[in-house]
């Protein structure tokens, strides 16, 4: 068997690659945008990819379903209750695909979608025998996948826990476990594993999520642990659901006169190096999301509608390519980017702008004095609930373009989060809506600033 699992490190997908070398023939389950992957598996192992099955409509991100039916003429399994538009070949409970001696079962495990599936393997050459099983986004590594995307969230839950107790937990212990999400991934909760696989005995001892006894029991818990949902899930679905895509839209090369061209005529410039180089000089009106940094794409998309056209600044030309293909993964559209970087902008002399940069050292020093700034801190609801600087204000920073009015129009706003990532994009939020007065808290966050003795409360 041909078994090889590609992982998707900014948005914490797992994809698969199941072959059987000896007849050269290969099937990928749940292909990620960039196929470059699975192309470059085929021509190791020299096997022909003739099948494509997907789990379900994905909501965080855009499949490569479409550019991999393309580029090796295969065929896309989904279930029928998907309702897709594009070619495919619906499968249903119990369907059955036999590739060599590789047998491939579908079971049918709806809650995170309706249309959800799980695949068992097994190897004709070591007996008749389960060895393992894609769970796609229904059982994780030490978590279950949340209930709320396509239906009510208590239905979809019950519908989980009954998939789980009635299907996958009935598997043999030694059954090996390999999800469609790791940690990171916003299609389950911050309980996900960083682990890559497991078992079903491992999982049954140790997963939080399957200690509930009761199906009450775990659909409370299932609805009360949400965490944010992925960006755009409404459009990123009707993209896998619709026509299959090839292609959305190859960025274009632009000089600085053309990126002000693009940004009058209402592109978002989005500065993908790190937040150092972004704070020291940048473009006007650019917001600030480090490419350098996992889960570049899903943060844009957090801050930025599906139907603008965004332009990319990177440090160095064919490193803009790689941040517009991740945009692009989660169904946002790259006009262009400046060719020849900052340093093309820079050297015609165009207009930079700053935003001042300190520590949390500095910001209790400052908090210190008779002019202090207001703390706005842009961590997400628990993480400020588990503690934050006394007085600060809480906004995501998913959620800021839509609550400026909150924040004082005059004086100085110190943007803050754990580490110093996401307050750097929430400052650039803020100096493009017109804050005059902004300053990224960077090199540590809230943690530091109770490590080095100043006051946190929580709540």
């Amino acid at each position: 068997m041909l078994f090889r699992q590609i992982v998707h490190e900014d948005l914490g997908c797992a994809s698969y690659v199941v072959g059987d070398v000896s007849a050269g023939v290969a099937a990928v389950v749940d292909p990620q945008w960039d196929i470059d992957p699975y192309l470059r598996l085929s021509r190791l192992h020299d096997v022909r990819i003739e099948h494509v099955l997907e789990t379900h409509n994905h909501a965080d991100h855009v499949s490569g379903h479409g550019r991999l039916a393309r580029a090796t003429g295969a065929t896309i399994h989904i279930h029928e209750l998907a309702d897709t538009e594009y070619p495919h070949e619906p499968l249903t409970d119990g369907w059955k695909l036999c590739i060599g001696e590789i047998e491939i079962e579908a079971i049918h495990t709806p809650g995170h979608r309706p249309e959800h599936t799980c695949f068992l393997l097994r190897d004709a050459r070591q007996g008749s025998e389960v060895s393992a099983v894609l769970t796609g986004d229904s059982l994780f590594i030490g978590d279950t996948a949340r209930p709320d995307l396509a239906i009510e969230p208590r239905e979809g839950a019950a519908a989980i826990f009954r998939a789980l107790h009635q299907r996958l937990l009935t598997l043999p212990d030694d059954v090996e476990v390999w999800p469609g999400h790791l940690g990171g991934s916003l299609c389950g909760s911050s309980g996900i594993d960083h682990r890559t696989s497991s078992t079903i005995g491992f999982e049954r001892r140790h997963n939080r999520a399957l200690r509930f006894a009761s199906e009450e029991e775990f659909v409370e818990d299932a609805v009360s642990t949400l965490g944010d949902r992925p960006p755009n899930v409404d459009h990123v679905v009707a993209l896998n659901r619709g026509p299959l895509i090839e292609e959305l839209g190859i960025p274009v090369p632009l000089t600085p006169r053309g990126v002000e061209v693009a940004i009058s005529e209402g592109a978002i410039l989005v500065d993908a190096r790190t937040d150092e180089q972004f704070d020291e000089a940048h473009i006007p009106a650019a917001i600030s999301a480090s490419a350098y940094d996992t889960g570049f794409a899903t943060k844009v998309a957090k801050v930025i509608p599906d139907d603008v056209e965004l332009i990319v600044v990177a440090a160095s030309d064919g490193y803009e390519l790689e941040a517009a293909e991740l945009m692009a993964s989660v169904g946002l559209r790259v006009r262009g980017y400046l060719e020849g970087g900052m340093t093309a902008w820079r050297s015609e002399g165009r207009t930079v702008q700053r935003i001042e940069r300190i520590d949390p050292r500095e910001l209790a020093r400052r908090m210190d004095s008779t002019d202090p700034p207001v703390v706005l801190d842009v961590r997400d609801a628990d993480e400020f609930a588990g503690g934050h600087i006394p007085g600060s204000i809480h906004i995501p920073y998913g959620e800021l373009a839509g609550h400026l009015e909150q924040l004082p129009a005059t004086g100085q706003i110190a943007a803050v989060c754990s580490g110093g990532k996401r307050s750097g994009l929430a400052a650039s939020i803020l100096q493009r809506a017109g804050f005059e007065n902004v300053v990224h808290v960077a090199d540590g966050g809230v943690r530091t600033w109770g490590r080095q003795g100043n006051p946190v409360e929580s709540g």
